[in-house]
């Protein structure tokens, strides 16, 4: 199936491995928690492959698999990026710097953390999701250590808030502290050190 606006095309003979690849690979599930933050599959318009091309070589008895359509990502930040939004076929994800939620070196939320957390929670709920992570994340100053034990902490604050929120027993976490690893940016510049400070939440994706 391809999607409104995307022209299929054709390639060459050079490039029918990679062509193959995209087509049969499947794909990793974005809601498995092995699955580290970040390298969960992004999108590709499809590849249309003619089955009657005669430059098309296949072992005797082979086919080719169905088309599939990968993951669609959106990604939708505030104008002071302190709030990011990424939404997929699968999933709903949001990243909060840690500076909106925390103080510095603390994992007590603020006032306007609860607030934000809060607008999470109804995004949840519309969503139906009861299956919940959790993770926190350092820029790469101080030990690695004291960034894995403080990551961890402040994703449990965010955790503990969410749940108060969502009055749900059915609802079930996954709560990390990731300290330094996964940076989504730079950590040679503040800028960059302060898009790594975050806590992300994710949930699954289950209505429109």
């Amino acid at each position: 199936m391809t999607p409104t606006g995307i022209t299929p095309r054709r390639l060459p003979l050079a490039l029918l491995a990679t062509t193959l690849f995209l087509v049969t690979a499947p794909p990793a599930r974005a809601d498995d928690p092995s699955v580290p933050p970040g390298t969960e599959p992004t999108a590709t318009a499809p590849v249309e492959v003619d089955p009657n091309d005669p430059d098309l070589k296949l072992p005797e008895g082979a086919t080719l698999a169905e088309p599939k359509v990968l993951d669609i990502k959106q990604v939708v930040e505030d104008e002071t990026g302190d709030e990011r939004r990424e939404d997929t076929n699968a999933d709903v994800k949001f990243a909060l710097q840690a500076e909106v939620l925390f103080g510095k070196d603390s994992a007590k939320l603020s006032a306007d953390a609860k607030a934000r957390i809060a607008g999470i929670a109804a995004e949840i709920k519309k969503q139906n999701a009861t299956r919940i992570r959790v993770f926190g994340f350092t820029d790469n100053l101080g030990s690695s250590a004291h960034g894995d034990v403080l990551s961890k902490q402040r994703a449990n604050a965010v955790q503990a808030a969410l749940a108060g929120d969502l009055n749900n027993a059915n609802v079930v976490f996954e709560v990390r502290g990731y300290g330094e690893q996964y940076p989504i940016a730079d950590n040679a510049s503040e800028a960059g050190r302060k898009k790594n400070r975050r806590v992300e939440v994710t949930f699954p994706r289950t209505a429109g």
